[in-house]
């Protein structure tokens, strides 16, 4: 978290006017997990103070200590979405005993709901999962308004975060697809791999992801 859930309007002003200073612009807030209809008000209330139009969330509820998914928590989402004008992108994290694996699986859970209400493709878990990401993204790009950059070691549980070029996922293929369906949103670098000094990994990430729009675009 860049800023605590419980942030006022001054700190959230003062962290603006920071990111401002490097020309940088928040566009949403999460992944917020919500277990119950009072985290959903809490996510919300602070993406409204915040000022972003963008919550990307995680509802679920428990059972024998677990997390699954919630229909009944996924209507209150729907009625909050409605009445704060929010998109609502639902974060997918792979086999990771969370609920909402793939793009796949979370589309069947909200195909009905609010269109507001959609997807946080996150390509590293979807491929963890068996599922592959560009797949996913070609089917259901209408309702992905976020993505979540990150390449990993295996198609499977096993699978670790590496550099965007040195991992499963094609990424200039990954590029194609978003070209192909016209995807409008953000695509944002989720590293995780050298914790204590994520920095040259950063760097190789985003300086080859440049150099793969270039050498792709038409």
């Amino acid at each position: 978290f860049h800023l605590p859930l419980t942030a006022g309007e001054q700190e959230i002003a003062a962290f603006h006017e920071q990111c401002a200073k490097y020309g940088v612009v928040g566009y949403g807030v999460g992944p917020i997990y919500m277990g119950d209809e009072a985290a959903v008000d809490q996510a919300f209330e602070y993406a409204r103070r915040v000022g972003v139009k963008l919550i990307v969330g995680v509802p679920f509820e428990l059972q024998d200590k677990r997390r699954v998914e919630s229909a009944r928590l996924l209507k209150y989402v729907e009625r909050k979405v409605r009445e704060y004008d929010l998109r609502y992108a639902i974060h997918n994290h792979g086999p990771d005993n969370l609920p909402y694996a793939t793009a796949d699986a979370t589309m069947k859970w909200i195909a009905d709901l609010d269109p507001r209400i959609g997807i946080c493709l996150d390509i590293g878990h979807n491929l963890r999962a068996g599922v592959n990401p560009i797949e996913d993204l070609r089917r259901h790009h209408a309702r992905i308004y976020d993505l979540h950059l990150k390449n990993v070691t295996a198609a499977d549980k096993s699978g670790k975060t590496v550099e965007l070029g040195r991992g499963q996922i094609n990424i200039p293929d990954l590029v194609c697809a978003l070209r192909e369906v016209r995807y409008t949103g953000v695509c944002s670098l989720e590293f995780e791999k050298d914790e204590n000094d994520p920095l040259p990994g950063v760097a190789e990430s985003v300086g080859y992801f440049r150099g793969v729009l270039d050498a792709t675009r038409a």
